[in-house]
C-alpha cells in the first residue's frame, strides 16, 4: 500500500510541477508602455536617418571623384536649355588645348583669387555682404558645382548642397581639373556651352589660337552670355574686356596662376 501512494504522490508533485513550468513559459510579459515605443521609434529612425545619410555622402564622393577623370555630359541646366532649344553646342577641350590667356582671363573675370582659396572666397563674401548683396561673390569652384551637379535657383537645398560639395571638389579635384571643366561648361552664348564653341562661333578659331583681346571679350560675356556678344561688344563690354586683360595680365606677373600652370 505504500508504494502505490508514494508512486501517487510523485505524480501529482510532477503534475504541479509541470503545470508551474508551462504557466512561466506561456506568461504574457508586461505590456510596453506609450513612452518605452516612443523611444524605440525614435532609436530606429535615427539609425536609418544615419544609414541614409551615410549612403548620400558616399553617393557624392563617388560622384565627384568620377568626374575627376570621366568629363561630365552636362548639367541640369544644359539639359533644360537643350529641350528649351532644341539642341545647344558643346565641344569639349582638353585643358591643353585651351589658349593659357584665355584661363587667366576668366580667373581675372570670375574668381581672381582662385589659387588662393578652398572653394569659398571670403574676402568676396564680406564684400559681397558690405554691398548689401547686390554683387556676387560665387567662386569658379561654386560655379562649377553648381552647373555640373546641381541647378540653379536661390532656394536654401541648393545652397546647402552647394556647400557641402564645394570643399569636396577642391579635395578631390586639382585646381587645374577643376577650371578645365568651368571653361568647357560655361554659357557664353544662348546655346553655346564650353569655351572652344565659343571661339569658333565668335572667332571662327579654335580655343586653343585665341588672343588676349578676344580670351578677353569671352570671359567679359560670362555673367550674361545671353544678352552680350563678344564678336560685337558694345562700349561696356569694351571696357569691361580691356579690364580683364589688365587683370590677367596681373596675374601672370605675380605668378597667381601658378596652380594651374597658366
Amino acid at each position: 500500500m505504500l508504494p502505490f501512494a508514494l508512486a501517487v504522490a510523485l505524480a501529482r508533485t510532477r503534475r504541479v510541477a509541470l503545470t508551474a513550468t508551462m504557466a512561466r513559459t506561456t506568461r504574457k510579459p508586461p505590456p510596453r508602455r506609450p513612452l518605452d515605443r516612443i523611444a524605440t521609434a525614435i532609436r530606429k529612425g535615427l539609425r536609418w536617418g544615419v544609414l541614409g545619410a551615410l549612403g548620400i555622402a558616399a553617393v557624392l564622393v563617388a560622384w565627384v571623384a568620377l568626374y575627376r577623370f570621366v568629363d561630365p555630359p552636362g548639367g541640369y541646366y544644359q539639359w533644360t536649355e537643350s529641350r528649351r532649344l532644341g539642341g545647344v553646342t558643346r565641344v569639349w577641350a582638353d585643358f591643353g588645348s585651351i589658349a593659357p590667356v584665355m584661363a587667366r582671363s576668366v580667373v581675372a573675370a570670375e574668381d581672381v583669387n582662385f589659387c588662393r582659396h578652398w572653394g569659398f572666397d571670403l574676402g568676396a563674401i564680406r564684400e559681397a555682404l558690405a554691398a548689401g548683396g547686390t554683387r556676387g561673390a560665387s567662386t569658379i569652384t561654386q560655379q562649377v558645382v553648381k552647373n555640373v551637379f546641381l541647378w540653379h535657383g536661390r532656394n536654401f537645398l541648393r545652397k546647402a548642397l552647394e556647400a557641402m560639395m564645394t570643399p569636396l571638389v577642391e579635395l578631390l579635384w586639382p585646381k587645374e581639373r577643376i577650371l578645365e571643366v568651368y571653361l568647357n561648361i560655361a554659357e557664353f552664348d544662348e546655346g553655346i556651352f564650353g569655351v572652344e564653341a565659343a571661339a569658333q562661333r565668335y572667332f571662327s578659331r579654335s580655343a586653343m589660337d585665341l588672343n588676349a583681346r578676344q580670351a578677353s571679350l569671352l570671359a567679359a560675356v560670362l555673367p550674361a552670355p545671353q544678352s552680350r556678344n563678344a564678336a560685337r561688344p558694345t562700349e561696356f563690354l569694351n571696357r569691361r574686356a580691356r579690364a580683364i586683360a589688365d587683370g590677367a595680365a596681373t596675374i601672370a606677373r605675380d605668378d597667381r596662376s601658378d596652380c594651374f600652370g597658366g
